[in-house]
């Protein structure tokens, strides 16, 4: 979250590149089914087990420590590939829950002189202020070699600072999806939109029907940039998201208007937002999900926006993927469908042996097979098995992020300086 990623990214895709895989991920995601019946197999479908791919040392004693900003499923579903990698190597691994923003908070742990030994960092400007503050520490061999085999150039170079490789993209997200109540879409008679336009016309179907359009999680300021993200890379186009994200053109810019323009369209219009503008202000980011599809033929809202990790949510609201809940990719706005992701990175801070043991074991299959096979992740790794996601909606997903390779832009506030960027109360969050 310090000076914009313009040296970390290289990956600059045309136009019709975005259009290809925005299409792509149209198509893939059309009439996605419920969980298939080999997924609950215990590797995932495959039928059999993945190989071990990674060597690791023998670290019997060794203690670390990891810090994540990650609650509930998240961070229980990575303690199983932590506990993975102890009985491994014999080495003793704890989970540090951290607070948002993460690198203030292991500001606090460097001056008191215990930082973890690896933080997963949620933001490409993130790791280049704990470079610039000397916290992050580079890569050894072993890691720089299982990403250079299992992740695109892209992939790679946003974990760069200054040609340096410090980050490991151990979590992806697509974000560019909207999920919906499939109950209430087929009360209404509302069809999945490929366009603005036809978003709006849906979302005016649904009301009629009754209910209320969309959810909106905007306690979490995060959620708000996204839905901005999406409108502004497909009406503005790639090139200006860059020039917007490295702050080459300012906020005051015609096409930022132009996309808030476009954004009031849906949340200033009266009864289109659960609770309306103060109630969604109130509403965090897992409850936006949940009220999507509670409530019966009543939900509080029929259509929620978020990415790939909204399932947890909708697995909470015990409402089954594929059947309750759908999912369409966000609609194109301009000339193209917008491809937005995020990640986490992990990232070493104190060196030894055992902290790049353990981040050559996030960077290999190993340890993403694991989380993908206990759903609400997506793995930036294209050497994982799409066969391990549980269910055929997370490996169509899956497999969109993977042939997306380079082509894909990267959550802008993600990228900004910290006072405009990934800070709760700050900047474009506020």
């Amino acid at each position: 979250m310090h000076s914009t990623s313009s040296k970390n990214r290289t990956h600059r895709a045309a136009r019709a590149a975005a259009a290809v895989v925005a299409g792509a991920l149209a198509l893939s995601l059309t009439a996605c089914g419920g969980d298939d019946k080999d997924g609950g197999k215990e590797d995932g479908g495959s039928g059999k087990e993945s190989a071990s791919t990674v060597t690791l040392p023998k670290l019997d004693g060794e203690t670390l420590e990891v810090a994540a900003v990650w609650t509930g499923t998240e961070q229980a579903n990575f303690k199983k590939v932590l506990a993975e990698f102890e009985k491994r190597t014999g080495a003793t691994v704890k989970f540090v829950p951290a607070q948002d923003p993460i690198i203030n908070f292991l500001g606090s742990k460097v001056a008191g002189g215990q930082p973890p030994d690896i933080a997963m960092l949620p933001q490409p400007g993130a790791i280049k202020q704990a470079v610039d503050k000397k916290w992050a520490k580079p890569l050894g061999a072993e890691a720089l070699k299982e990403l250079q085999e299992n992740y695109s150039q892209g992939w790679q170079d946003i974990g760069k600072v200054d040609g340096k490789q410090y980050g490991v993209y151990y979590k992806a997200a697509n974000k560019s999806l909207i999920w919906y109540n499939a109950k209430a879409f087929e009360n209404a008679g509302a069809a999945e939109p490929k366009t603005w336009d036809e978003l709006l016309t849906t979302a005016q179907t649904v009301y009629d029907s009754g209910v209320t359009p969309f959810s909106v999680g905007g306690a979490d300021g995060w959620t708000l940039t996204d839905w901005f993200e999406n409108i502004y890379l497909s009406q503005a186009g790639p090139e200006k998201y860059d020039q917007l994200a490295k702050h080459e053109i300012k906020w005051t810019d015609p096409s930022v208007k132009e996309a808030l323009t476009a954004l009031a369209q849906v949340w200033g219009k009266k009864d289109y937002v659960a609770g309306g503008a103060k109630g969604a202000l109130q509403t965090d980011f897992p409850t936006s999900v949940t009220q999507t599809f509670t409530g019966g033929d009543q939900p509080k809202a029929a259509m929620v926006y978020e990415g790939d990790f909204a399932q947890v949510n909708i697995t909470q609201a015990k409402a089954d993927v594929g059947t309750d809940a759908k999912v369409f990719p966000f609609p194109t706005v301009g000339d193209t469908a917008p491809v937005v992701s995020g990640g986490d990175a992990a990232v070493v801070l104190e060196d030894s042996k055992a902290a790049q043991a353990l981040a050559t074991f996030l960077a290999s299959p190993d340890a993403a097979t694991i989380q993908a096979k206990l759903g609400g992740y997506l793995s930036p790794n294209k050497s994982v098995d799409n066969a391990a996601y549980p269910n055929e909606v997370q490996r169509r997903m899956a497999k969109a992020l993977i042939d997306a390779g380079d082509d894909f832009r990267f959550d802008m506030s993600d990228q900004a300086p910290q006072a405009f960027g990934g800070t709760p109360g700050k900047g474009e969050w506020k």
